[in-house]
């Protein structure tokens, strides 16, 4: 089998299937590649003749979580052995299009993504895992989210 990727992308957000990504992959990188974990940060959607919300710790607070994750994922990485670097990259905008733009410039060999989303989110957003399966200039790698008997993420 030959070397792993040497650059891969991992789309992480607050839901559990963000787990499942991370882990997807950390098991296809060299030994001592880059994992760079990207979190979108989406303006909330403003109602007509309503007050725009105040946002003014969004992107703090994401921030803040972005950086727990890429310190849990480093740790984790050097426990398992893995020379790999880790990192964390905050983008803002609608997320199919703000994530293939990144990879596009930041020479990404593999973008790793959940292939699962609300009904809500799909019908309002569109398919995140669609689009950037469809516009994605490098590979890509759908991780489906275990379920549990009732149809829920658990991991």
């Amino acid at each position: 089998m030959g070397p792993g990727y040497r650059h891969v992308a991992c789309c992480v957000e607050g839901s559990l299937a963000h787990k499942s990504v991370i882990a997807a992959g950390a098991r296809m990188l060299d030994d001592d590649a880059t994992l760079t974990l990207l979190h979108v940060v989406t303006q909330p959607v403003a109602m007509m003749a309503t007050p725009a919300p105040d946002i003014s710790g969004l992107f703090d607070s994401a921030e803040s979580w972005l950086r727990d994750v890429v310190t849990n994922t480093q740790r984790q990485l050097e426990a398992a052995g893995s020379h790999a670097t880790v990192d964390g990259v905050l983008l803002e905008g609608h997320p199919g299009i703000s994530v293939v733009a990144w990879c596009k410039d930041s020479d990404v060999d593999l973008l790793v993504a959940a292939s699962h989303r609300g009904h809500f989110d799909r019908a309002l957003l569109g398919s995140f895992a669609t689009y950037v399966a469809y516009h994605s200039p490098c590979d890509v790698h759908l991780v489906r989210p275990e379920m549990d008997e009732d149809g829920n993420p658990t991991s």
